[in-house]
């Protein structure tokens, strides 16, 4: 048997904490995230605390870190202020323009323009989604939990979607080569979705059969 490290969190500093986290719940999908401001300024910037929570109703959630000064950043703040937000896949061939969009910019840059990225308008929402990214969500926000001094967790409905027509199936099965998503390891690291296996969920008596077979 391995032999185990334990850890009580109530002993350990925010980065400790951080570090341990990001290193062991991996691979984290990534949200790039593109939001505008009450003038109508496009942002875009990436985030890896992100999941899709539920598809009835249909709910992602983004953990969205407060600036060091504890001011929202401008992802938070425009989500807050229009209410919608869209969340967009990062594909392998949009690793560096993703890379620009994490840059600390001031706010009221254009980052898809740094990035030479396509703003495609919202159809549902005020902000646009990525035309080069292989799948977009537009999204409502639905609520917004304050959890402490680091971060907030927002949840937002889809309520319209962008697919590459490569990407999806007319069963609305994705292709997950074609999806080419990547996700976040620790640290710098980061992992594509091509590299893939499949495993069916076992019925009860699928279980009971594969135990008489090894016993």
């Amino acid at each position: 048997m391995s032999k185990v490290t334990e850890f009580d969190f109530a002993a350990l500093t925010g980065r400790e904490r951080y570090k341990l986290l990001i290193g062991a719940v991996v691979p984290r999908p990534i949200a790039w995230v593109t939001t505008v401001d009450t003038q109508g300024r496009v942002n875009a910037a990436p985030f890896s605390f992100f999941n899709c929570l539920s598809a009835d109703p249909a709910i992602l959630a983004l953990g969205v870190e407060y600036r060091p000064s504890g001011d929202n950043k401008d992802t938070g703040r425009n989500i807050r202020d229009t209410q919608a937000f869209t969340v967009n896949i990062v594909s392998g061939d949009l690793l560096d323009a993703m890379n620009v969009c994490a840059v600390p910019f001031d706010q009221g840059v254009d980052e898809l323009a740094l990035a030479g990225l396509t703003a495609r308008p919202g159809v549902k929402v005020p902000c646009p989604s990525i035309l080069e990214s292989p799948a977009a969500f537009e999204c409502r926000h639905h609520i917004t939990l304050s959890i402490g001094n680091s971060r907030e967790i927002i949840l937002g409905e889809v309520v319209y979607a962008h697919l590459h027509s490569n990407v999806v199936n007319e069963r609305l099965h994705v292709d997950p080569r074609e999806l080419d998503a990547l996700g976040r390891m620790g640290g710098h690291g980061y992992v594509s979705t091509r590299d893939t296996f499949d495993l069916p969920t076992m019925t009860v008596a699928d279980w009971r059969a594969r135990q008489l077979v090894e016993s």
